[in-house]
């Protein structure tokens, strides 16, 4: 994927247009790294704009922040487009379904739907949200490890199109709740004991975590009997998800082989052959320069190999490929954008503490992942300096880039833009203390809408009614 190379922070490009006249350049146009210069982390769009500014989908980020304040998410929907398509020329002939737990809001599931995917939810709430939006039920699939009644409630009143299921516990609970004379289509999420993920609180594929089914103890092979005995489940496929943030295609190769063979012995043993075979996602992507990103045209092609070699040596039917993405989706095209309110030099150590925080992106703090915000909105020839930029909650741990360079002129009033933020933040967001969850604004064509409107003190007051 061809993305745009930006010029440093304090990079002259003449007086900024207005926002209506900054069109987004064609992905084809993209100019590529220099050698310099490592690969782009933003959006296909972006482009400088004058004075230290940058434009996503051709609004300046400045005039982001000034209209819509700050903390902000901006969402470059051409971006999410384009990766949608991307999976879909990936995985031909297979079902691409979009992890809504990235991030969700009515206009990207209506994005989604338009672009031809299915959806991935893991509670009552985001199926609700999708399906009175429009999007068809029975392209849906329910994901968790623990689902309430009520999630399998909605499930089945909605009409979703497969339930994973998470633990034997789940079966009989789901199969009573099936309306007589109908079934249920059915996965089983297995874990075929392989650890792969970009930290050990998002690795999903071994036994010591709770997700799943283990081959190894035989509790997937067991749960794959009782579901094959209820009148009302129809068992559909196998499905696993390794973990996230995996950049190597090794992995999903490996996981092929090991579910290949357990559907060798499902047939083996119950004469049932599985139509369908679901990989999960997990799919890493860089948020910093030179970082691995694993490509999908490359991730589909192997799987695809592997999935008809595999099958012709058991001598298997190809089961139906699926794959679901989110962060490799959402995550490229997010930016958030803070502002710097106070720059405190101790010793060795410069903070940089902006307006946002934990509350509006608690990743850095739960799993360690590092960012590389930018200066955007002013021209700066200071040379760059490590400075560690940290949020306003009153935790140590709210650091959200522990190693930042930026201008050794960063001041307070400035503004920061983080790219790759679209993933994993907003849906992550938290109520801690008070200070609300931020707006999100979709830009495209020179054009900047608000999806979500920032939570106020209003809203949080409503809810508290306990005097």
């Amino acid at each position: 994927m061809s993305h745009s190379t930006l010029p440093p922070a304090g990079h002259e490009a003449g007086p900024p247009p207005p926002a209506t006249a900054v069109a987004p350049p064609p992905r084809t146009a993209a100019r590529p790294p220099s050698g310099s210069e490592p690969r782009s982390i933003w959006p296909a769009s972006t482009a400088p704009v004058g004075h230290g500014d940058l434009a996503v989908g051709g609004v300046p980020l400045t005039e982001l922040a000034d209209r819509f304040g700050t903390p902000a998410y901006v969402l470059d929907e051409d971006e999410v487009r384009h990766r949608c398509r991307a999976y879909l020329r990936a995985f031909p002939d297979a079902d691409v379904y979009y992890a809504a737990k990235a991030f969700l809001c009515r206009a990207m599931v209506r994005w989604v739907q338009e672009e031809g995917l299915g959806l991935d939810v893991c509670s009552a709430g985001e199926l609700e949200l999708a399906v009175t939006t429009g999007f068809p039920p029975e392209r849906i699939v329910l994901h968790g490890n623990a689902k309430s009644p009520a999630d399998l409630r909605a499930a089945l009143r909605l009409g979703v199109g497969r339930i994973v299921i998470d633990s034997t516990s789940e079966i009989a609970r789901l199969a009573a709740a099936v309306p007589a004379g109908s079934r249920q289509k059915a996965l089983i999420r297995v874990v075929p004991g392989i650890a792969a993920g970009g930290h050990a609180k998002i690795r999903t594929g071994t036994d010591d975590q709770k997700f799943g089914l283990s081959i190894a103890d035989g509790s997937a092979q067991h749960a794959i009997a009782r579901v094959l005995s209820q009148p009302r489940l129809e068992l559909t496929g196998l499905h696993c998800h390794l973990g996230s943030q995996i950049t190597t295609v090794k992995p999903y190769l490996s996981a092929v082989r090991r579910l290949i063979g357990l559907l060798a012995r499902i047939r083996e043993h119950h004469g049932s052959t599985l139509p369908e075979l679901d990989l999960g996602g997990g799919h890493g992507v860089a948020y910093r320069p030179g970082e691995p990103a694993l490509d999908p045209g490359t991730l589909g092609a192997k799987i695809r190999a592997e999935l008809a070699r595999g099958c012709a040596a058991a001598g298997l039917p190809v089961p139906r490929l699926a794959v679901e993405p989110g962060r490799a989706i959402a995550g490229p095209a997010g930016v958030v954008l803070y502002r710097v309110l106070s720059v405190k030099r101790t010793g060795d150590h410069t903070f940089v503490a902006v307006d946002g925080g934990m509350s509006d992106n608690p990743r850095p703090a739960l799993y360690g992942v590092r960012y590389a915000p930018r200066l955007v909105g002013r021209a700066s020839a200071a040379a760059p300096e490590p400075v560690t930029v940290v949020g306003r909650h009153c935790e140590a741990g709210d650091v959200l880039a522990p190693d930042a360079q930026l201008p050794g002129d960063i001041r307070p009033g400035d503004l920061l833009a983080v790219p790759v933020a679209g993933a994993y933040h907003l849906s992550m967001a938290s109520g801690y203390n008070l200070v609300g969850r931020p707006p999100v604004v979709a830009v495209t064509g020179g054009h900047a809408r608000l999806l979500i409107r920032r939570e106020s003190l209003a809203d949080i007051q409503e809810r508290d009614i306990g005097v």
